[in-house]
């Protein structure tokens, strides 16, 4: 039996007998990934699994899904996750200025111990990235860290999203949102739905700051609403957004971070390509146009997210999961 494992410091391969346990599962999980506590998903788009309501001799056979060529995503207990998002591709739009005010509350964000450090005594501190968790809203989450951060803020960041759409009606036709504007924004407020190229744009313009997001397939540096005098960071792996911050030592709080830079620092945006290509490196990003996906009402293999959109439209089916 072959399970992929993907953890927070990166991928493997687990190879476990026909007849193995949940407990064997988890011995090499805790060997591979030094979590003794921690969350598991599987599928696509991902689902809890629970590996502690069982017996630990439980055979991985007897659990009601098929663990054989599946990838189960893992991280810490109430710490970051890295797996399956998605972006949309569409062209870049306007934002409207006025927008929800924000009400905040404070969250402590979590801290990816194993991901690559990249030091700068010019800025005195390290540049880190601070990994956002698995709950559809990585996108929002990303933002909400490096403009707002400590806040919690996804009701909100939607609903902005939401109201620049109906507010422009001609820049935000149904061709742009590949569906009508008014189920665009019912879609995009629900916490199930997934952020990107739009919703980026959108965001960077209310809040007056150019948004660079390195994209790991190629560390191609998209820009939105580039000009600004103002920057932040994030990370696009091809699943999942993260944010790129400066801290002042490699264990200091996440509160003391520094996520906004000026434009004119240009030092500051080598330092996190530096960083993007060691998490490139490390085997970071996911390519969603070629992976392989099982749809796990009818069986069909599909290649891509493309392929697993299509099959949505024709069928409706929306329950995949990944595939050597």
């Amino acid at each position: 039996m072959r399970v992929r494992i993907r953890g927070p410091s990166g991928q493997y391969t687990a190879i476990l007998a026909e007849d193995a346990t949940i407990g064997d599962l988890q011995k090499d999980i805790a060997e591979n990934t030094g979590l003794t506590a921690y969350d598991v998903k599987y599928g696509y788009p991902p689902k809890p699994l629970s590996l502690d309501q069982t017996g630990t001799h439980q055979k991985l056979t007897e659990l009601a899904i098929q663990l054989d060529r599946e990838q189960l995503i893992i991280s810490a207990k109430d710490g970051p996750w890295t797996e399956l998002a998605t972006t949309k591709e569409a062209a870049l739009v306007n934002a409207q200025p006025s927008s929800p005010k924000l009400s905040l509350s404070r969250k402590q964000k979590p801290v990816a111990e194993d991901t690559p450090k990249v030091s700068s005594a010019e800025h005195g501190g390290i540049f880190v990235l601070r990994v956002m968790p698995d709950d559809n809203s990585c996108l929002f989450r990303a933002i909400s860290t490096a403009l707002l951060p400590g806040a919690d803020t996804m009701v909100e960041l939607r609903s902005a999203v939401a109201e620049t759409i109906q507010n422009k009606p001609d820049e935000y036709s149904s061709a742009i949102l590949e569906q009508p504007p008014d189920d665009y924004c019912r879609w995009i407020k629900n916490e199930t739905s997934w952020g990107g190229a739009i919703e980026l744009s959108i965001l960077s313009k209310h809040f007056d700051i150019e948004i660079c997001s390195v994209d790991l397939g190629n560390l191609r540096v998209d820009r939105f609403n580039e000009g600004q005098s103002r920057r932040c960071f994030l990370v696009y792996s091809g699943i999942h957004y993260d944010t790129i911050a400066l801290s002042p030592s490699e264990n200091a709080s996440p509160d003391f971070d520094t996520t906004v830079f000026d434009a004119s620092d240009s030092l500051a945006l080598d330092k996190a390509l530096d960083l993007c290509r060691q998490l490139q490196e490390k085997n970071y990003y996911t390519d969603v146009a070629a992976f392989r996906l099982r749809c796990n009402d009818c069986g069909d293999i599909l290649v891509g997210q493309q392929g697993a959109k299509e099959h949505t439209a024709q069928t409706g089916h929306r329950d995949f999961s990944q595939v050597a």
